[in-house]
């Protein structure tokens, strides 16, 4: 009879040390797999990362080749079409273009500013009879490819466009969408240039041609 209670008490034991094991496996094993899934996560969110900051870099990179390119050329000044045009109007043209350059891209502006003739520009300083210059100040929602593609266009636009500065920060949120501030500079003669060359401003070592400028950078 001893034998058989004891031996009952090691079933029981064993039952219930094989119910508590169950038990205990039953509530750690969502935790593991939701701890296993969270790791997924954070590993694909870190590979996408990584991802989107090398396909960052390369635009980046891009965007400095092509920004290089266009202080080394040579581009034409913008001249208006008609005389005594004013402030508001002598950039309508140059203004036109631009915003549309970012629209044709499906960039959206979220907010925008201009200034006139700034002072530390020399053609400001040496030629405000001359050239009437604009400061035009963006800031842009975008990807990555159209961006690429408004840098590329601003590059192969006939007129003088200085790139002042292009800051470029993927969203917190999604990394595929950037936020960037764009500042352009624009130049115009401000009248109609019916001459061949125009002399050298005070200051400048470089003949300000409306054809074949030299630009100061």
């Amino acid at each position: 009879m001893d034998k058989q209670k004891k031996y009952f008490g090691i079933i029981g034991f064993c039952v219930a040390l094989a119910l508590l094991i169950f038990g205990a496996y039953q509530l750690i094993m969502p935790k593991v797999k939701e701890i296993e899934t969270l790791e997924g996560t954070i590993t694909e969110k870190q590979e996408m990362l990584s991802k989107k900051e090398n396909e960052l870099k390369i635009v980046q990179a891009k965007i400095k080749k092509i920004k290089d390119s266009i202080i080394t050329s040579q581009k034409k000044i913008y001249s208006p079409v008609e005389a005594e045009l004013g402030e508001d109007t002598l950039f309508f043209t140059l203004y036109s273009d631009v915003i549309e350059m970012v629209n044709s891209n499906s960039i959206k502006i979220k907010s925008l500013d201009y200034v006139y003739n700034p002072e530390t520009d020399a053609f400001v300083k040496f030629g405000k009879d001359v050239y009437f210059v604009c400061d035009v100040n963006m800031e842009l929602v975008s990807n990555y490819v159209n961006l690429g593609k408004l840098v590329q266009d601003l590059y192969q636009y006939p007129y003088y466009i200085k790139i002042n500065e292009l800051d470029v920060k993927p969203y917190d949120k999604d990394k595929t969408i950037l936020l960037s501030k764009l500042s352009l500079r624009l130049y115009a003669h401000t009248a109609p240039d019916d001459t061949e060359d125009i002399k050298s401003l005070p200051g400048e070592e470089k003949v300000l041609d409306g054809a074949t400028t030299n630009l100061p950078q």
